[in-house]
């Protein structure tokens, strides 16, 4: 039998269980608050082996733990109930992990959800998500998602110049529609303001923060949102629109955040702009200062935790309300990677390996950038284990290749693991947030099926894509049969 003591077993994988560190926040720990090593010396998460997932599923296969994401979702509601003293909502950002369960579940905790398409958008109103717990994002809204989100009665983040214009015209033209339609069924149902189009302004606060290139949106040099420097000509406008109501305003610095520094900086920055606001007649009723909070992908990685992060962002807004005599506005902010990444694995199964005397050895798994194009985007990094050998010592020093026709297709470099064979289980930790939602179809791979554990149950969330799935929008003109 083998010991399922942690403290027992030195240099193995049991060091990334979560039960080693009970008082951590999700958002700290590699994998999800559930996993432990049964008796059999294999991953557990959920109650359900990954083994046994990965024989009845398949591999690839994203292994999300409900538990992990529901605490997740708590400690947000329950840190801003502690540290803001008005009014608050979350939203999960689902641009990084958008579908019908993931929405449901966000939502049944009480989270409104932020989203930047009309795919997404039409997601999270098929989830049961009501629309006025819907942020729409995005700096380039086509015409027809902007008409979806009129109609839908969601909440519009306007980003630019174009989409207000924009928004004025299809606003007036859809309330008289609506006016019009009313009259002719003799109804009572419609006013001019319960068809007003809701908008939050977004503008660019000039804040900086450490993280990578690509995903900083609070410096001035942003395709996002307006420039502070038009704070007066935006509000003039939106003043004088009586098809839009005027809701708030939005700004966020960027994401995989560890600094604290930037978040006190923003608060000042956009209660300033409240007042602003104010003395156009336009009172904030809602200040949404984004997300951005990191997760912990190696050990290295030591993000605030929830609680911290939000009892900053809370405090130094109610701080600066307080020093300007600004009315607390809602509070919003809008997590994403930090609720969804650090619930969900990634299981592969081990193939061929391939060692290069005295420079690597390559261990090639049943997936790789099509499922988490992180590692070839942004150079991101990964801890990963063997599901089935969990106490083994991490002897090797090895590489994890994917399978596509590309060398840069390596999912973690230089990783130590026991020693390995065909057939072995890899997880690869803290996949849940920009792994599905970026994954591809290249190499004509089909993407992954996802589950849902809990309580030793599992629950298919995402099907696996077939051959004839990859067909499905292809069209062959009758002259090449």
């Amino acid at each position: 039998m083998v010991s399922t003591h942690p403290a027992r077993v030195q240099n193995s994988a049991r060091q990334y269980l979560s039960s080693d560190r009970p008082d951590r926040s999700p958002n700290q720990q590699l994998l999800p608050l559930t996993a432990r090593a049964n008796s059999q010396d294999s991953l557990e998460i959920g109650g359900c082996e990954v083994t046994a997932l990965v024989q009845q599923f398949g591999s690839p296969l994203y292994i999300l733990d409900e538990n992990t994401l529901r605490t997740a979702c708590q400690q947000y509601r329950q840190a801003l109930e502690r540290y803001y003293p008005g009014a608050f909502q979350v939203l999960y950002a689902s641009k990084a992990w958008s579908c019908l369960a993931v929405c449901a579940i966000a939502a049944s905790e009480g989270l409104g959800i932020d989203v930047v398409s009309g795919g997404e958008l039409y997601t999270a109103l098929q989830a049961g998500v009501s629309p006025e717990k819907i942020y729409f994002h995005g700096n380039n809204k086509s015409v027809d998602e902007l008409n979806f989100a009129i109609e839908a009665g969601c909440r519009i983040v306007v980003d630019n110049w174009w989409e207000l214009q924009t928004l004025v015209n299809l606003s007036a033209t859809y309330q008289q529609q609506k006016s019009n339609l009313d009259a002719a069924s003799e109804t009572a149902l419609w006013t001019s303001t319960e068809t007003k189009t809701q908008i939050l302004l977004r503008f660019t606060p000039g804040i900086e923060c450490h993280t990578h290139e690509y995903i900083r949106t609070g410096h001035l040099d942003s395709k996002f949102g307006f420039d502070p420097n038009q704070l007066d000509e935006v509000f003039t406008f939106v003043s004088q629109q009586p098809t839009l109501q005027f809701l708030g305003l939005h700004a966020h610095i960027g994401s995989q955040i560890f600094e604290r520094q930037p978040h006190r900086d923003l608060a000042p920055v956009m209660v300033e702009w409240c007042s602003k606001a104010a003395s156009y007649g336009l009172p904030v009723a809602e200040l949404n200062v984004g997300g951005g909070l990191g997760i912990s992908y190696t050990e290295a990685d030591d993000p605030p935790s929830i609680e911290e992060w939000v009892k900053e962002v809370a405090e130094a807004v109610a701080a600066a309300c307080q020093e300007r005599q600004v009315p607390l506005p809602k509070l919003l902010c809008e997590p994403g990677r930090s609720l969804i990444g650090p619930a969900c694995v990634t299981a592969y199964t081990v193939g061929s390996q391939k060692v290069v005397p005295e420079i690597r050895t390559y261990i090639a798994v049943d997936g790789g950038m099509s499922d988490n194009p992180r590692p070839i985007t942004y150079q991101s990094q990964y801890r990963a284990a063997i599901a089935n050998k969990m106490s083994a010592p991490l002897t090797e020093t090895v590489t994890i290749a994917g399978k596509h026709c590309e060398s840069g297709d390596i999912l973690i470099k230089d990783i130590k693991l026991p020693p390995t064979e065909a057939g072995d289980i890899l997880v690869v930790m803290a996949t849940g947030a920009y792994n599905y939602s970026m994954a591809s179809n290249y190499n004509r791979l089909a993407r992954p099926a996802a589950v849902l554990v809990n309580n030793g149950e599992a629950h298919p969330i995402l099907q696996r894509e077939t051959y004839q799935d990859l067909l499905r929008q292809d069209c062959l003109p009758e002259r090449l049969i």
